[in-house]
């Protein structure tokens, strides 16, 4: 056995197992590197969810897919990241973070290839759905590494960083799904649809990310771990499918009064509570109910699920805005969204900063009053609203996002041991999914359903048949309409009909807007009124040791 002379440097040493208590507060001395690493493998799993987004109206005209469906596309990925955050948490801290997050990738990566050469609606729901087990397992792991490879004085910046990516893949998401629908002769070579490229662009990417992680990020875990909860994970998971399910399933019946919808609502929100229960008296809890005792932590948590609950609604609908109503092409549509990116970008690494002189609270708040007038800008828009104007809304809503997530991040992170932080930002990361996933359901849900009912009347002119078909959809009513108009019916007619059904939607996209803008201010109220008041950081930690609650 050779022994390296003391001159050597030791990077394979730190790639093996990185322990941060026996460093002191320098951090790990490649670790700005290993965020860069960190944040390729990050982007792909949230860069997707917006990239199927902008090819929704795509999908549901090649696969014929009914807007549940669609809702399920998007809601079966997130359903599935979000039941196995804190398990893929634990297995991290237990077993190595880096090795659960190549495991993760490399599923994903698997499913990403499988989905783009779905057949049909069920096949693509299913391997949406084993991408988020495999996505489940980047985000909690990423962000765990960061935190434990970066001493607490630069942490903030960094988690900054990292929640300036996420918000600028977001938005960056719908410009690449965008460029590869515009060529869609590149994905009908490759999978024999139009849309099919949108997945397997990830599997290169990810080959990337997995290259860099073997080489530049050490191995971490937690010394002293718990025991998996397999029976906790089974009961979340099964209230979180009820509870999204019954509110799917609103908008395939058209109401909320349905048995079919209010009995899996109920049972998913008392599966859910039995869930909360058992946590709270397991001795090896996968959700740690006790970190919401920390008022910084939950009120952190909530404003940050409340603002990802409005984002992710609106990812949502604009789509179908800005393609089918506005009559963008798939990559106009896409680079509408840039200056959300540019304003993520720009606000999140820099909120360090500002709450360094200002605090947490009045950032936190004054980025979520931001938020809540883009939407309701957002509610404000027609058909003819000038472009420049709708950029500056997509900029302020991006711009505002950032001030939220970047110092609500910091501070749940900061309220957590290190030995805990898989698991911690696990439980961070599973609140917000689950808000982001029921933002889809339910603005998606209210959206069909209204939009639904108007169309029914303005399109009272049209065949029984042809109206019901017609009326489940924007997309479907254009269908419908050029069908009609090919069979003889006179195009000032069909003209009315679309202009009157245009109309419906873009209602019903209002007033998803003004639920969106509620939430947004719900979750203002809470961090004004909740969060602890706490001075700046810079004098905090000079003040008093860490760990504290007002220092967090």
């Amino acid at each position: 056995m050779v022994t390296p002379r003391p001159s050597d440097p030791k990077p394979r040493a730190d790639r093996l197992l990185w322990d941060p208590s026996l460093h002191g507060d320098s951090g790990h001395p490649r670790r700005w590197a290993i965020l860069g690493v960190l944040l390729v493998s990050l982007l792909i799993v949230v860069l997707d969810n917006t990239v199927l987004n902008i090819a929704l109206p795509t999908i549901q005209r090649d696969l014929a897919a009914t807007p549940g469906e669609l809702v399920w596309a998007v809601d079966s990925y997130i359903l599935a990241f979000a039941a196995l955050l804190f398990t893929w948490g634990v297995l991290g801290d237990t077993y190595g973070r880096r090795r659960i997050l190549l495991i993760g990738l490399a599923l994903f990566a698997i499913a990403s290839a499988v989905c783009a050469f779905s057949v049909n609606a069920q096949m693509l729901i299913g391997f949406r759905a084993l991408m988020g087990v495999g996505g489940a397992a980047v985000l909690p792991v990423t962000l765990a590494i960061i935190t434990v490879v970066f001493p607490r004085a630069e942490r903030g910046k960094a988690i900054g960083t990292w929640a300036g990516a996420v918000g600028g893949a977001v938005a960056l998401g719908p410009v690449l799904g965008g460029l590869l629908l515009e060529h869609p002769e590149w994905s009908q070579w490759l999978t024999g649809n139009a849309w099919g490229s949108v997945f397997l662009i990830n599997v290169p990417i990810v080959m990337i990310g997995i290259v860099g992680i073997v080489r530049v990020v050490p191995e971490t875990r937690n010394p002293h771990p718990g025991r998996l909860d397999v029976s906790g994970l089974v009961v979340s998971a099964t209230g979180l499918f009820l509870l999204v399910f019954g509110i799917i399933h609103a908008s395939e019946v058209g109401s909320w009064l349905n048995a079919l919808v209010l009995v899996p609502i109920a049972t998913g929100v008392g599966v859910l509570s039995v869930f909360i229960v058992l946590e709270s008296r397991s001795d090896h809890p996968s959700f740690d109910v006790s970190l919401f005792t920390h008022r910084a932590f939950s009120v952190s948590l909530a404003a940050m699920s409340l603002a990802f609950f409005a984002l992710s609604g609106v990812m949502f609908t604009l789509p179908f805005f800005l393609q089918i109503l506005r009559g963008y092409t798939t990559l106009q549509a896409g680079l509408c969204f840039i200056p959300f990116a540019i304003g993520q970008l720009l606000a999140a690494p820099r909120s360090a900063t500002v709450v360094a002189r200002f605090g947490y609270r009045p950032v936190m708040s004054g980025g979520l009053g931001v938020v809540a007038a883009a939407c309701l800008g957002i509610a404000l828009m027609n058909l003819d609203t000038p472009l420049w104007i709708l950029l500056a809304i997509f900029f302020a809503f991006g711009f505002g996002m950032g001030n939220v997530m970047a110092p609500a991040s910091t501070l749940i992170q900061n309220s957590l041991p290190l030995a805990r932080v898989g698991a911690g930002s696990a439980v961070q990361n599973t609140v917000r999914q689950v808000g982001g996933a029921l933002g889809v359901a339910i603005i998606g849900t209210v959206l069909a359903t209204t939009y639904a009912a108007g169309a029914e009347s303005t399109l009272s002119s049209l065949p029984e048949g042809a109206r019901s078909i017609a009326s489940e959809s924007v997309v479907a009513t254009d269908i419908v309409l050029n069908e009609a108009q090919a069979k003889g019916l006179p195009a000032s007619e069909v003209d009315a009909l679309r202009a009157g059904a245009y109309q419906d939607f873009l209602n019903s996209a209002h007033l998803t807007s003004l639920i969106s803008a509620g939430m947004i201010v719900v979750a203002g109220f809470v961090v004004i009124f909740l969060l602890p008041r706490a001075d700046p950081p810079a004098r905090a930690r000079a003040a008093r040791g860490p760990h504290t609650e007002q220092d967090a």
